[in-house]
Order: C-alpha cells, then structure tokens, then sequence
C-alpha cells in the first residue's frame, strides 16, 4: 500500500550547501527518492547521512525526532536538524490509519515517556497492553524491542525504522521479517535505514545506497553488506588472517 511516493528536495530553498546538514554529500547531491508502495531502504556507510534523512522524513510527517507515534512530543534533547523543513514528502489519496517512528538510538527515551504516560495518577487506561502487556523498562532492551514491533505495529499504517537491528540478536532479526511481512499484507508502507544484510533481505524491496557522492538504487546482492558479510562467512580464517595479521603488522609499526 502506498501512502508517500517520493521524498524531494526543495533544492530552490537551501541557503547553503555548505552548512550541517546540506553539506552531507548524499543530502547535497538528493533530489527526489521514490517510495516502493511496500519497503524502501535506506543504507550506506557510518556517516553517509542514512539517520539524519530518516528523522527529518518522520519530523516532516509529524512524528517526534527521538521516536514513538505522533502523540508523542516530548524532547530529552533538541538536537535534529532543519532538513525536514526542505524535504517535500507526497502523498497519496490513500491516508494511514497508524504510524510510528522507531529510533535504537533513543528508544530508552521513549520508553521513559510511555513510563511516564502510565502513570496511575493520571487515572488513564494502561498504554503497556498495546506492548505486549508489559512495560519497556521491565523488558531487556531487545526484548522491549520486539516487543513494540510485535504489538504495538498493527498494520495500515506507514512506519519509520532507523537502524531496528540495533536492538535485535540475528534471530530476532529473522523474525522482524515476518512481521515486516505481515505489515505489507496488512496495507502497511515501510521505510526503513538499516546495516542488517538480513533485515535488508526483504523480497522485492527498493534499496537506495548513500555513498560520499550520490543516492543510487542497488539490488541487495550488490549492496557492500552482503558481499562483505558473505565473503566473511565463507570463509572467516581467511578473512581474520587478513585482518589480524595487517593488525601486527601495525602494532610492530607502533614499537619500533
């Protein structure tokens, strides 16, 4: 389901590319990234410009910087940038019924707050039955992770990951799929940056790779995370004789 087609630069509007955070090359040279009516990818190195983009897209559509659903707005910190006033986000005719922006970075911020909403003084109905029952803080960190994305996440909606594998061990990722699965079936869009060769394995998904000069579209075999984690996993001697064997190479370097 198809709720946003594309995510535009206003390019006319920005004062200065040389300034935080137009002077990222991936934001610098962004014109416009179309939406797959089902799961968009944003990947690319530590950098790149992946984070900074999906929280300014979650800021335009009126989601909190540091994550959770549009009810929420509260700020531990005011630290995202001015981007999502430049970024034009379409929308279809089609409008959803839910949404949510899940941040690993700040997910204990927002865990907090839901804490906070739950407050017995308040006299409101428990927030905790639409996580699982439970409340985040008295979950891992990981658990209360899943959690939110196996109860909270209903469907119909258009949702924001940043980086969900964070939080989650290679099983748990293997199951983000099927509920991944199970929100494109149940008319859900999703956009989401990530570093996970599993997560990213998701059939038929749009993967747009930030790089120091461009945005390009990949497919998921030639994306750097599969090949780097498939030659590794072939043959993992190999690649730690390399890599340790470059390391005393160095740390004689440092001796002498």
């Amino acid at each position: 389901m198809r709720y946003y087609t594309s995510i535009r630069l206003k390019r006319d509007e920005v004062e200065d590319f040389d300034r935080y955070p137009f002077s990222i090359p991936a934001i610098r040279n962004l014109e416009e990234i179309d939406l797959d009516e089902n799961v968009t990818f944003i990947i690319g190195e530590n950098g790149a410009g992946k984070s900074t983009l999906i929280e300014a897209v979650a800021v335009r559509l009126g989601f909190n910087p540091e994550g959770g659903s549009k009810n929420f707005n509260f700020a531990t910190r005011e630290s995202h940038s001015n981007l999502s006033t430049k970024l034009v986000v379409p929308r279809t005719p089609e409008k959803p019924t839910d949404g949510y922006f899940l941040r690993a970075e700040s997910f204990y911020n927002v865990a907090s707050e839901l804490e906070r909403l739950n407050d017995p003084t308040y006299n409101a109905p428990s927030l905790n039955d639409a996580y699982g029952g439970k409340g985040l803080h008295e979950q891992s960190h990981g658990e209360s992770f899943f959690s939110l994305l196996n109860y909270r996440l209903t469907g119909g909606g258009f949702y924001i990951f940043d980086e969900p594998e964070a939080a989650l061990s290679p099983q748990r990722q293997l199951a983000m799929l099927t509920i991944m699965h199970r929100l494109v079936y149940h008319r859900s869009q999703l956009l989401i940056a990530t570093h996970s060769p599993i997560i990213m394995a998701y059939p038929n998904a749009t993967i747009y790779q930030l790089t120091d000069d461009k945005i390009e579209q990949v497919e998921y075999k030639d994306t750097e995370h599969y090949q780097i984690t498939k030659t590794f996993l072939d043959c993992p001697e190999r690649m730690l004789h390399h890599l340790l064997t470059e390391e005393d190479n160095y740390l004689l370097d440092l001796e002498r």
